[in-house]
């Protein structure tokens, strides 16, 4: 009986994680544009310069996932680099 207990106590967290995941997750808007950034072979590190001061606060952005400013346009930018391909989507400058 308490193996039993354990079970449906596992089974209703993992229902409930998966829930809140699709409930917080990224919205569903495709990528407008791709945007792909051929990083090439990696050369020597350079030594490491000083720490510069902290810029000021920006302005708070707007809610969602895919609210991008104006000007700009959601879209996905891709890494080609030694190590094979990143991609994030972000907003893109039009």
């Amino acid at each position: 009986m308490p193996g039993l207990i354990v079970l449906g106590a596992l089974v209703l967290a993992g229902a409930s994680g998966f829930l809140t995941a699709t409930a917080l997750g990224t919205g569903s808007q495709a990528p407008v544009s791709t945007v792909t950034v051929d990083v090439g072979a990696a050369g020597p590190a350079g030594p490491a310069g000083p720490t510069g001061p902290s810029g000021p606060s920006g302005p708070a952005g707007a809610p969602g996932a895919e609210s991008c400013p104006q000007g700009y346009e959601f879209g996905a930018v891709v890494f080609s680099g030694p190590h094979g391909l990143t991609q994030i989507a972000t907003c893109v400058l039009k």
